[in-house]
């Protein structure tokens, strides 16, 4: 979400970590390359402005410039001044109010508003064991109720039934007497977008407000439209109360400029972030893993979190089991290219790892292509199940009939069968913990 920030801040930092020692023309410069990428991300300028003001008296202080390690303590500085810019700390979501809980989504049209719906109700499933039921409130936008019944179903989340003809108030009436009888905890009421904030839109969030009493209303703002999506959530606080903010398509904005202005500019803290089309790509906004993020530090207990969240135990336990007696098959390695794609690929478990900028310019230098996991999953794919098991017997004609069959051609069979050889062996080396290898066995299980 934030490569291009990312990437400046990195190379600011680096020539400031080289430094010995800094003086005030130092830090000054430096202040001014960082200011210069805010506004180069999209932050907006009042934003950017205050960032500065903060970070300067300390980073000209003389702790800084007495310091060891100056370049580090200014990291540190940044680091502070981001999290407090960001939120300072998570918000949770509010759910203290008598059930039903009735939660409602705004924003303009084409911000994500339904899938966000969808994604929501099963993340406080998921997470918050809370049994939720579905609303449209959208009579204007074709299909509007429709696709949300759609993706309820595809999902196994409750929706209200369709009640064709009725405006959004009756809707939402409805909406609260079905919930109590069928015992849904929490109304999640999807409301109509418009192209533009106009005033029938905002007196219609208001009657609904008036009607509903929700203990949330968030805006759904799309993070692509940078600075327009901090003046369309500051329009919605001025019109509504808003508390919370859940920006979609995050991981399609390289900048972060909403992100980094929308706390700071709106008041209203960020809750959610949409990542992905998929009703997984969903998750808390950290304030402190954020900033890591944008500092190039990474976010390693996100990327433990998804792990959790994402890997199959029992394919994990498998796979374990054939490492202790040295079998590490062509489907071990099958199922571990999944479980990497269930947390978003190559580029979606780097974006978590400290250094992101520097190991995305070796993968781009090593012609490492991000497709590679769908590449090998299909050649995989085209095995029979006695070559998985056992990939040596795969001579030249099977080569020929497996790359015909994956779409591909021998050299891709020949380097997928390389790398599994290289993998194989080191897999054994590990489970025996071999000495010259610098993993003794203690250490290897624990880190299993």
């Amino acid at each position: 979400m934030f490569e291009n920030l990312t990437n400046k801040f990195e190379e600011i930092f680096s020539s400031l970590k080289k430094a010995p020692s800094l003086n005030e023309k130092q830090v000054e410069e430096g202040l001014r390359s960082i200011r210069q990428a805010l506004l180069e991300a999209d932050v907006a300028l009042p934003v950017a402005k205050t960032l500065i003001e903060n970070i300067k008296p300390k980073a000209i202080g003389q702790e800084i410039i007495r310091s060891t390690t100056p370049g580090q303590m200014i990291v540190k500085i940044v680091y502070d001044e981001l999290v407090q810019l960001l939120g300072d700390k998570k918000s949770e979501i509010n759910l203290n109010a008598v059930p039903p809980v009735s939660i409602m989504l705004v924003g303009l049209q084409g911000s994500g508003k339904t899938t966000t719906a969808a994604k929501l109700a099963q993340y406080l499933e998921k997470n918050n064991k809370k049994k939720p039921l579905l609303v449209s409130l959208d009579v204007y936008r074709p299909a509007a109720q429709e696709q949300l019944k759609i993706l309820g179903e595809q999902n196994s989340i409750q929706t209200l039934p369709i009640v064709k003809e009725q405006l959004p108030n009756d809707i939402a009436r409805r909406a609260l007497g079905a919930a109590s009888l069928s015992g849904s905890d929490i109304i999640i009421f999807d409301t109509a977008g418009r192209t533009q904030i106009d005033l029938s839109m905002m007196s219609e969030i208001k009657e609904l407000k008036s009607t509903l009493k929700p203990a949330e209303i968030m805006l759904v703002a799309d993070s692509l439209t940078g600075q327009v999506a901090v003046n369309i959530a500051t329009e919605f606080k001025k019109a509504v109360d808003l508390t919370g903010i859940i920006l979609t398509r995050a991981d399609g904005d390289g900048r972060g400029g909403a992100a980094v202005s929308m706390k700071f500019t709106t008041g209203v803290p960020i809750k959610f972030l949409g990542v992905g089309e998929k009703i997984e790509n969903f998750e808390v906004f950290h304030p402190d893993r954020i900033a890591n993020r944008i500092l190039g530090m990474g976010d390693i207990v996100s990327l433990v979190e998804k792990a959790s969240q994402n890997l199959d135990q029992e394919n994990i336990k498998v796979t374990e089991e054939n490492l202790k007696k040295g079998q590490f098959s062509m489907q071990d390695y099958l199922s571990q290219l999944r479980q990497m794609k269930k947390m978003g690929g190559m580029e979606g478990v780097l974006s978590m790892l400290p250094g992101v900028s520097k190991i995305k310019k070796q993968m781009d230098n090593a012609n490492i292509d991000e497709n590679i996991i769908k590449i090998n999953e299909a050649v995989i794919l085209s095995m029979t199940k006695e070559e998985r098991l056992n990939p040596k017997i795969i001579n030249a004609s099977r080569k020929k009939r497996i790359s015909s069959g994956s779409g591909t051609d021998s050299a891709t069979v020949n380097k997928l069968l390389k790398q599994f050889k290289m993998m194989t062996n080191m897999m054994k080396k590990m489970s025996k913990g071999d000495p010259k290898d610098g993993i003794p066995p203690e250490i290897f299980n624990q880190l299993k």
